[in-house]
C-alpha cells in the first residue's frame, strides 16, 4: 500500500511521522532517529495493523525504486590508470594526476591497477553519462581522506575485475572533515553508486564508515568485505543487495539507510546474495523499510543475546530495525541481538523464508501489526517472543522459547490495563504455533482468537503465569489447541466459543517427560502428548471435543507418530492412570491476571559453547524445548501475597 505520509521539511518532524507507534512507553530505536534525536516530537501518524498484510514485492512496487546501472564494461576501450606508490599515470584522456591524487574528469570506463601507498582517486565530472571505475588488482590507501571519492557524477559503477583482489583504506582523521559534502567513508560517493564484478574488495574505514553513498548504493555482485569504526555500508536514499557476498564488521550499524525527508527513500532491500553482519549497534537499519526478499542474511548485533545486560537507553543493538515496515519474504535470516532481533516502529511481516532468532529482549516486535503468513520462524532464546498491538499467524511454522511471554498482544500507549483494550488481539487462523514460555504462553491486553491451525502452549510450570492471560475473551472456532501449565491462574476459552474445549486439572503435578492422553468417556483417544515440563492443568480443543461430554486425563501408556511441540499423532492409553475428569465446555481454574505490558522480563541466557548459533534442546519430534534449571524464575510466594515484580515490568498489576 502506498504511503500517504505528509512530506515535511524538518527532519525531526518527518522522522516522527515515519516512526509510527512511538510513545513515551516505548522508546524508538536509535537507528531510525539518528538525524533527529535531539528534537523529535511525540507526534506520529497512526499505522494500521491491517497493512501488515503485505509482501516485499508490494512494498517495492508501491514505495521504492533504485538506480539500475550498466554493470558490464569493455576493458579494450577503457583508459588504464597505473597506480605507482605516491603517483600514477594514465594511457588516455579524462584523467588528471597531481602527486598522489588521481582525478577522473569525464564519463567512461577506467581500469585501475597497481598500488597507491598514500593518495586518493577522485571522480569529479559534470557529464551526464555513467562513470565506471574498474579495480583490477588495485590497492589505494590515504593518510588524509577517503581512498576513493565521488564528488560529482550522475552515477558511478565500481567494477571488480574477474579474479582480482582490491583494497581501499582511508585515514583515521580527515583533513577535509569540515568541508561541505565532506567524505566520511573509505569509499564515498555523492552520486548513485553500484558495486559489481567477479573480483573481491576489502574496505577499511578507519575514521567513520566503510562504504557510503548520499544517494542509492547497490551491491549487484562481487565479494566485498568491510571493516569500519562506525557504520559498515550506508546508502542514504537506498541500500540494495542484489547478489554477491558481503561481510561487514562495524562498530556502529552494519547496513544502513537513513534518508528522513521522503517516505519512499531511506530503505534497505536484500534481494539475494549473502550478507554476514557483525555490528556494535543495529545489524540492518532503515528510516523507512527493511525488506528481505531472498539470499542469506546473518546479523549479530551488540554481541548477541548473551549481552542483553549491556543494553542502555543510548545503545540498544537490534538485529533488523525499521522505522515503517519490516518484511521478510524469503531466503534465510539468522539474527542474534542484544536487544530485539526484529523490530519495527510500524508493521512487521513474515510471508516466507527460514527465520532463526535469538534476542536479549523481544524476538520480533512491532508497534502496530505483526503478521506471520508463511515460512519458518524459530526463536531459540528471548525474553518475549512475538509482540505487537495485533499479532496474527495465518500460516507457516512458529516456534518460540521465551523466558517471559511467548506471544504478547499489547498497546504501547497503555500500561498493563485491567480491562480489555479495543484493537489489541492475538489471532491464529492457520499454520503451527509452538510456544515454550516461562511467563505466559499467550498474553493479550485484548482478545485471543483461534480459528485454525495447530497451537501448542508449553506453559509455565509455576504460577502466577499461565498458558493464557487475556483481558478480553479467548475464542476458539477451529483448529487444534493444546495448552498446559501450572494451573493456578489457568484461563480457558470462553464458554460461548463455537468449538468446544475441555479443561482438566490434576491434583498433583504431572512430571516433565510424561505421556498424557485426553480420553473420551467411551474410551476413544482424543489427544496424546508428551509434557515438556511439570504440568497440572491441560486445556484441549479440537473438532473432536463434544460440548457437555465427559473427558479423562490419563498419564502413562505410549505415544506414536509425528510430534508438533510434543502433541503426537497417535498413542495408546492402555495401562495409564486417570488423574482428572472434566466436562467439555466448562471453564475451570482462575480467570488470569491483567494482560502484560510491552517488554519487561528477565533476559534469556542462550546456550554457549563452540556452536555460535544458540540451539534449544528438542523433544522427540525435533521441536525446541525451553531451557530447564537456572533459567526459570524463582517459585512464587505460597502465602497468598502478590509476587514481586520482575525487572523491566511496566505499570502496576502486570502479569507480563
Amino acid at each position: 500500500m502506498r504511503r500517504t505520509l505528509t512530506r515535511l521539511t524538518l527532519p525531526a518532524a518527518l522522522t516522527a511521522v515515519l516512526l509510527a507507534g512511538c510513545t513515551s512507553t516505548a522508546t524508538p530505536s536509535a537507528d531510525a532517529t539518528d538525524a533527529a534525536t535531539d528534537s523529535a516530537t511525540s507526534a506520529v501518524t497512526d499505522v494500521d495493523p491491517a497493512d501488515a498484510d503485505t509482501t516485499v514485492e508490494a512494498e517495492l512496487a508501491a514505495n521504492h525504486d533504485h538506480v539500475t546501472s550498466d554493470t558490464t564494461w569493455d576493458a579494450a576501450s577503457a583508459v588504464t590508470v597505473t597506480l605507482d606508490g605516491t603517483t600514477a599515470h594514465a594511457d588516455g584522456d579524462g584523467v588528471q594526476v597531481d602527486g598522489g591524487t588521481v582525478t577522473i574528469t569525464a564519463a567512461g570506463t577506467y581500469v585501475l591497477t597497481g598500488t597507491l601507498t598514500d593518495g586518493q582517486v577522485v571522480v569529479d565530472t559534470a557529464d551526464d553519462e555513467q562513470v565506471t571505475v574498474v579495480l583490477d588488482g588495485a590497492s589505494i590507501t590515504s593518510s588524509t581522506t577517503s581512498a576513493l571519492q565521488v564528488t560529482a557524477a550522475e552515477e558511478v559503477v565500481v567494477g571488480l575485475a574477474q579474479g582480482s583482489s582490491n583494497t581501499l583504506a582511508d585515514a583515521a582523521t580527515y583533513a577535509d572533515a569540515d568541508a561541505e559534502d565532506a567524505p566520511d567513508a573509505a569509499l564515498f560517493s555523492t552520486a548513485d553508486l553500484t558495486i559489481a564484478g567477479a573480483g573481491s574488495l576489502q574496505v577499511t574505514g578507519n575514521a567513520n564508515d566503510g562504504i557510503a553513498s548520499k544517494d542509492d548504493l547497490v551491491l549487484a555482485s562481487g565479494t566485498v568485505a568491510v571493516t569500519a569504526v562506525d557504520d559498515g555500508v550506508r546508502g542514504k536514499d537506498a541500500l540494495v543487495v542484489l547478489d554477491g557476498a558481503l561481510t561487514v564488521e562495524a562498530g556502529g550499524d552494519g547496513l544502513k539507510s537513513d534518508a528522513d525527508d521522503d517516505a519512499t527513500r531511506g530503505y534497505v532491500h536484500v534481494a539475494g546474495g549473502t550478507a554476514d553482519v557483525t555490528s556494535g549497534d543495529d545489524g540492518i537499519t532503515a528510516t523507512t523499510d527493511v525488506l528481505v526478499g531472498g539470499g542469506s542474511v546473518s546479523a549479530v548485533a551488540g554481541g548477541g543475546a548473551s549481552q542483553a545486560a549491556s543494553v542502555t537507553d543510548d545503545l540498544s543493538p537490534k538485529g533488523l530495525a525499521a522505522g515503517a515496515a519490516l518484511v521478510v519474504g524469503g531466503g534465510q535470516l539468522r539474527v542474534d541481538a542484544a536487544d530485539d532481533a526484529l523490530h519495527s516502529d510500524g508493521n512487521l511481516t513474515v510471508t516466507d523464508g527460514d527465520v532463526q532468532l535469538s534476542a536479549g529482549d523481544d524476538a520480533a516486535h512491532a508497534e502496530a501489526g505483526l503478521l506471520v503468513e508463511g515460512g519458518t520462524v524459530d526463536v531459540a532464546a528471548c525474553v518475549e517472543g512475538l509482540e505487537g498491538t495485533v499479532v496474527t499467524v495465518t500460516g507457516g511454522d512458529v516456534t518460540v522459547v521465551a523466558s517471559d511471554d511467548a506471544v504478547n498482544g499489547s498497546d504501547p500507549a497503555t500500561s498493563a490495563p485491567e480491562q480489555a483494550v479495543e484493537g489489541v488481539e492475538v489471532a491464529v487462523t492457520g499454520g503451527t504455533v509452538v510456544l515454550h514460555a516461562d511467563g505466559d504462553g499467550i498474553d493479550s491486553n485484548g482478545t485471543v482468537t483461534i480459528s485454525g491451525g495447530t497451537v501448542v502452549v508449553d506453559g509455565p510450570a509455576r504460577g502466577p503465569e499461565a498458558a493464557f492471560d487475556a483481558n478480553g475473551a479467548i475464542t476458539v472456532s477451529g483448529g487444534v489447541l493444546l495448552a498446559t501449565g501450572a494451573g493456578e491462574m489457568a484461563q480457558t476459552p470462553a464458554v460461548s466459543s463455537p468449538q468446544s474445549f475441555v479443561s482438566l486439572t490434576s491434583d498433583e503435578a504431572v512430571p516433565a517427560g510424561s505421556v498424557v492422553h485426553v480420553v473420551a468417556e467411551d474410551g476413544t483417544l482424543v489427544a496424546t502428548f508428551e509434557t515438556g515440563r511439570d504440568v497440572r492443568n491441560v486445556v484441549y480443543s479440537s473438532g473432536d471435543v463434544v460440548a457437555d461430554a465427559t473427558y479423562r486425563l490419563v498419564v502413562g501408556g505410549s505415544a506414536s507418530g509425528e510430534s508438533v511441540g510434543g502433541l503426537r499423532a497417535g498413542g495408546d492409553a492402555t495401562g495409564g492412570t486417570e488423574r482428572a475428569t472434566a466436562t467439555a465446555g466448562v471453564a475451570s481454574g482462575g480467570t488470569g491476571g491483567p494482560g502484560g505490558a510491552p517488554g519487561g522480563g528477565t533476559a534469556p541466557q542462550p546456550p554457549t559453547g563452540d556452536d555460535a548459533w544458540p540451539q534449544a534442546p528438542t523433544d522427540g519430534g525435533g521441536r525446541p524445548q525451553p531451557p530447564a534449571g537456572d533459567g526459570r524464575r524463582p517459585e512464587a510466594p505460597t502465602d497468598g501475597r502478590t509476587p514481586p515484580a520482575r525487572p523491566g515490568d511496566a505499570g502496576t498489576g502486570s502479569s507480563a
